[in-house]
C-alpha cells in the first residue's frame, strides 16, 4: 500500500489506498459511487476535482460557514 500526503487530480487510486489516506488526513471524499466507496478494496477511483474548502450549513445556529478542509471529488473507474 502506498502512502500519500495528498491526492492528485487525474490520478487513479485504489479504495484501500483511499481508506488509508482518510484515516491519516482530515479530508472529505465525495464519490460517484455513493456509499460504496470502500466496499471493494481493489476498485479504483479517479480524482476529478479538489477544493481547499467548502461551505457547510450549521445545524447548531443555522448559519453557513466556510470550512478550510481539503475536499476531493472521486469518480469510479
Amino acid at each position: 500500500m502506498a502512502t500519500y500526503h495528498s491526492l492528485d487530480v487525474g490520478v487513479h487510486y485504489k479504495a484501500t489506498d483511499l481508506d488509508q489516506f482518510v484515516n491519516k488526513k482530515e479530508v472529505v471524499l465525495l464519490s460517484s459511487n455513493e456509499n460504496h466507496l470502500f466496499s471493494d478494496p481493489e476498485r479504483e477511483f479517479k480524482v476529478i476535482q479538489s477544493f481547499n474548502g467548502f461551505f457547510e450549513h450549521s445545524s447548531d445556529n443555522g448559519e453557513k460557514e466556510y470550512r478550510s478542509k481539503k475536499a476531493y471529488v472521486l469518480e469510479k473507474v
